[in-house]
This record gives structure tokens, C-alpha cells and sequence, in this order.
């Protein structure tokens, strides 16, 4: 079998992941100028640079895995898993670890050196949990790990883009709308054009055509760019500068439990590959990905990488191996050239989102059409923790900007929106989206004990405070770990177990009756 390097269905997988990657590097120039102080020449001259080269190895890397998995099962449709910086981890480590230090102490290079202490203490668990993943895989159903990867989808992804396009009609509806009739329809272009590529191109054309006939929706940035090749450079010094004062210790507390969410996320990534029909060696996925935040905190990036959600839409374009190549060649290159934001003079971003709100529906689709019937209704459940995360983050982004905070605001909801039941199932909430996800599950095939199982996990969790537990401060959400860190939900999921173990023994005596054999 003659295998190529790239397919047409590579330039659409490149637009969408490249977008996807790009808005993470904006994010982090943005936040980490306003909100955590950074100069530009720590941003764009050490952090960027760090970002570039751990992104370029990992789409190396999983560009080689599926050109080999193809070669080695004679299929020409495996896609390769994408990969980029990770947005929660990015948002968590800023508002959770980086902006504190910042706020406490002015100082933006403390506060610097404490986010690479962060990423590389995170990429080191998470090569420890590649060792413990197919266990996991093994022993988990397939709803609860699609189940909050829906739930990421259609909140943090989907919901997100859909509010941006159609705050912003004239030159986002029509693009997003194009990419969905193409690729909802599995609609074939003339001369095979991707759609992805045209939709951008249709949003670029509407937002310059209204800007030159005087309706300046369309505002290219206006900051002037200087080229410049930035090297990365070794930032050893610095991450053991915070890891020797003792101060990184006490943020442990965010760190594991973000490190923790990257192996689930990277396991129910690699379990959407699969349903997709893409299977890929767990230890080697993940230790690749730890590995590459590694190199990025080693090289003054603080913000760990991670293997995307959206394999299946990518899959869906045609996107094969060359998709993760060009992304890794185009964003390493942006990075090291101080780019990032040279694309935005010329190209609107809301001409290009309608690409990821698919990515969002289609995997938001498959965590229903990839498990049986019946489980369904595990999916259903094991996306509301992570709707409560959203919920939190839009109350949350709403005081910030109104200038009030939770912990002032909190008090006063009363019953109207009942927050603290919003914070607590949001905290851990990829944790409690598979648990629940997992006990109906095993509840639907009347497996009561392995759901007791399941539930006394909950248990133990919440006691420790992985999930539910929370200290609301000045500052923000923080992570409560502890002995009865969550009592009450602790002493809940303890009930349901053990109502769980009852309904065991009763479903076994009801089957001894009806066929007289002694389970």
C-alpha cells in the first residue's frame, strides 16, 4: 500500500486545529500580559518560544503514530490525534496559581517561574498515569469517558463559538453555517475544495468587503508587528528557583488535581479515537504527552500540552497525519517569529470558529451514537457536572466584569440559582462526570455491585476533597484536600452504595428464584 504524506482532507483538519491552537496563544498573551503583569519580552521572547518547540514534537509525534498505524493495518483513513496547549489547564494555572503570586507579590517573574513549576510537577504525573491507563480504560464503559467529553463539547466549545458567531452576524453566521451544511451534509465541492478552507475564505472576503463599504465589523489589530526570531532558551534555573523557597508545595493542591484531569482527558481522547476507529497504545500516547510539557516548562513555557478532544471531527473532514504536521510546522513557527497575532490583522476570527463549533457538535454526537442504546441515558447524566462548570464560569465572568466578586456576590443568590450547589458539583466536575456516567451504566445492566464499586469511589473522593470540595475566597475558587474536606457528599455517596450492595442481594435472590440456580 502506497502511503502518502498529506490528503485534501489535511488543509480542513490544519484550519481547525491551527484555530483551536491559536486562540490558546492568544490567550496566554493576553492573560498573561493584563492579568498577570508579564512584559512582552517574557511573553513573546521565553514563554512562546518554550510553547513552540514542545507543540512542534508532539505533532511529530502523533503524525508518525498514525502514519504507522496505517501503514501497519493497510487503512488509508486513520487520522492522527490532535494536540495543543490545554485550555483548562491554561485557564487554571493563571487564575489558580499565577495570577495569586502576581497579586500578592508585583512580582511578574515570580510569578512566572511558579506556572513552570506548575506545568512540570503536572507533566510528571501525568507520565506516572500513563503506566496505570489501560487498566483504567479497561475498567471504565465507554459513556462515562465520551460523556464528559460531550459535556466539554457543547458547553466550553460549542456554546462559547455559537455566542461569539452570532454576536457577530455579518461575517460569522454565514461561515459557521457553511461548515455545517458540508459537513452535516457530507456534502462533496467542486474540485474537491475543502470546505473548511472556503467557509474562512467566504468570512475573510464579507469581513474586508464591509470594512472597505465603510461597516468596519472587521477591526485588524492595530499593534505593528517587528519580525523577529525568538530561540528558546533553558529555564532551568528558574523552576528551581520557586521549587527550593517552598512556595510551589502549597499549590499542590491545584496542580494534581489539573494533572489528574489531563490523564482523564487524554484517556477519553484516546477512547474517542478509538470509537472513531482509530486504536492507539495508551502508555506511548501519554508519555509522549508528558513528555512534551516537560520540554515546555524546561524551556519557559508554563502551560502543559495535551492531546485535543475532536479526533472524530477531524476524522469527519478527512483530515489524515498531514493535518498535525502542518499545524505543528505553522504554530512552532508563529511562536518563534513572535507571529501570533499577525494572523488576526488579516483574517477576522470569527470567519474561522465555525469550524471548531463542528468540532463541539460532532463529538457531542458521537458520545451518544458510540455506545449502546440503552447507556444513553448515562450519557445524559454524566454531562451535567460539567454544564455546572459552564454555568460557574459564566456567573463568574459576569461579576468580574460588573466589578463584584463570588465571594461578596454568593450570599445574596439565596435560592435563585443556588450557586454553591453550582461550585461544588463544578469542582472535579471530568471526575464526577465519568463516576455518574459510570454508575447508570452499570445501574442499566443491573450490575448493582459494580455500581456500588463506583459509588463508594465517589465517596472516598469527596471526602478527600477531589470532587465537590471547595474554599470560596477573595480571590476566587479554591481546592480544598483534606480529611472531610466533603463530608456531606462523602456520608451521601456512602448511602447510595450501600443501597446499591441491597439492591445486589435482592436481584440475586429474585434471579434464584425465578431459575432455581444459586448465584
Amino acid at each position: 500500500m502506497k502511503v502518502g504524506w498529506f490528503v485534501r482532507g489535511d488543509i480542513d483538519g490544519f484550519f481547525g486545529l491551527f484555530v483551536d491552537n491559536l486562540l490558546q496563544l492568544m490567550l496566554i498573551a493576553v492573560l498573561c500580559g493584563n492579568v498577570c503583569g508579564m512584559p512582552p519580552d517574557l511573553v513573546f521572547g521565553r514563554i512562546l518560544p518554550g510553547a513552540a518547540l514542545s507543540i512542534l514534537f508532539g505533532n511529530l509525534f502523533y503524525a508518525w503514530q498514525a502514519r504507522k498505524l496505517a501503514i501497519r493495518t493497510g487503512r488509508t483513513d486513520v487520522t492522527a490525534l490532535p494536540y495543543g496547549i490545554n485550555t483548562v489547564s491554561l485557564i487554571a494555572f493563571v487564575f489558580l496559581i499565577i495570577a495569586p503570586i502576581y497579586f500578592e507579590t508585583k512580582d511578574p517573574n515570580l510569578a512566572w517561574q511558579a506556572g513552570l513549576f506548575a506545568c512540570l510537577a503536572s507533566a510528571v504525573l501525568e507520565c506516572v498515569g500513563a503506566f496505570v491507563g489501560d487498566w483504567l480504560r479497561r475498567h471504565t464503559p465507554r459513556a462515562a469517558l465520551l460523556s464528559s467529553l460531550a459535556g466539554i463539547a457543547i458547553t466550553f466549545i460549542s456554546m462559547g463559538f455559537v455566542f461569539q458567531i452570532f454576536a457577530m452576524p455579518a461575517i460569522a453566521v454565514v461561515p459557521a453555517l457553511f461548515v455545517i451544511f458540508v459537513y452535516g451534509g457530507q456534502i462533496k465541492l467542486p474540485l474537491g475544495l475543502p470546505g473548511g478552507f472556503i467557509a474562512v475564505a467566504l468570512g475573510v472576503a464579507m469581513g474586508w468587503i464591509l470594512r472597505l463599504a465603510g461597516y468596519p465589523f472587521f477591526q485588524p489589530l492595530q499593534e505593528p508587528y517587528l519580525f523577529a526570531v525568538h530561540v528558546p532558551k533553558p529555564a532551568f534555573s528558574d523552576m528551581l528557583a520557586f521549587l527550593t523557597n517552598g512556595q510551589g508545595w502549597k499549590y499542590f493542591s491545584v496542580i494534581f488535581p489539573m494533572a489528574l484531569f489531563n490523564v482523564i482527558g487524554s484517556l477519553q481522547n484516546l477512547e474517542s479515537a478509538e470509537a472513531a476507529g482509530d486504536r492507539y497504545d495508551t502508555k506511548s500516547s501519554l508519555l509522549v504527552n508528558g513528555f512534551a510539557s516537560i520540554v515546555a516548562a524546561c524551556l519557559g513555557n508554563p502551560f502543559p500540552t495535551t492531546i485535543y478532544i475532536g479526533h472524530p471531527g477531524w476524522k469527519a473532514m478527512g483530515a489524515r497525519w498531514g493535518y498535525s504536521i502542518l499545524n505543528g510546522v505553522v504554530i512552532s513557527a508563529l511562536c518563534l517569529i513572535g507571529g501570533v497575532t499577525l494572523v488576526l490583522k488579516v483574517v477576522p476570527m470569527e470567519a474561522m470558529i465555525g469550524i471548531l463549533l463542528w468540532i463541539g457538535i460532532i463529538i457531542t454526537a458521537q458520545a451518544f451514537q458510540e455506545v449502546p442504546k440503552k447507556h444513553s441515558v448515562a450519557v445524559a447524566i454524566g454531562l451535567m457536572p460539567a454544564l455546572a462548570a459552564w454555568a460557574l464560569l459564566l456567573v463568574e465572568t459576569t461579576l468580574r466584569k460588573a466589578g463584584a466578586s463570588l465571594y461578596d456576590v454568593a450570599p445574596k443568590f439565596g435560592g435563585d440559582l443556588y450557586v454553591y450547589g453550582i461550585i461544588s458539583m463544578s469542582q472535579g466536575f471530568m471526575l464526577t462526570c465519568m463516576i455518574l456516567s459510570a454508575i447508570m451504566v452499570f445501574v442499566v445492566e443491573r450490575q448493582f455491585f459494580k455500581a456500588a464499586i463506583w459509588t463508594t469511589a465517589a465517596a472516598v473522593l469527596s471526602f478527600f476533597g477531589v470532587i465537590h470540595a471547595y474554599v470560596l475566597t477573595p480571590t476566587g475558587i479554591r481546592n480544598r484536600f483534606g480529611f472531610g474536606a466533603a463530608k456531606a457528599y462523602a456520608l451521601a455517596y456512602l448511602i447510595a452504595a450501600l443501597l446499591l450492595v441491597a439492591l445486589h442481594y435482592y436481584n440475586r435472590g429474585r434471579e434464584t428464584e425465578r431459575t432455581g440456580i444459586v448465584a
